[in-house]
């Protein structure tokens, strides 16, 4: 399973959901700057994966920061995020996942990157059925 794959299925639930997202390339246009709080389920998703529409990703994520004993910024950082998901959050884990969503930037520079990725996974969880709040995308 993909990295953003394992990030779907620790949120929505189910590997099925994850597995139903496109590929990672197919959805980098997809890049962060929504206005909107986007709701739309990708239409090529399989039905079990579109039956999982709507689910309110912000209220899932502060759920499970609730439950944890770390005081985590899931919020702003791709690290705390991944840490929160109980996912490897190593560089190099980071860079597989900005190759997956099509990060054209100098992965060198990993503050770029990370700001990048979390505007990145937010804006897929939207695409592929996840409520997330515009601020989280922008």
């Amino acid at each position: 399973m993909s990295i953003f794959g394992s990030i779907a299925a620790a949120i929505f639930g189910t590997p099925a959901h994850a597995e139903g997202a496109p590929p990672a390339q197919a959805a980098s246009s997809a890049v962060p700057g929504s206005n909107s709080v986007v709701t739309a389920a990708n239409d090529a998703q399989p039905p079990a994966a579109s039956a999982k529409s709507h689910a309110d990703v912000m209220a899932i994520l502060e759920k499970m920061h609730d439950a944890s004993d770390e005081d985590l910024d899931w919020s702003t950082s791709i690290v705390d995020l991944m840490k929160l998901l109980k996912l490897d959050s190593g560089l190099s884990a980071r860079k597989e996942l900005a190759t997956e969503l099509g990060y054209t930037g100098d992965m060198k520079d990993s503050a770029k990157m990370n700001i990048w990725l979390h505007k990145a996974v937010m804006a897929k969880l939207a695409e592929n059925g996840g409520i997330v709040p515009k601020e989280l995308m922008d």
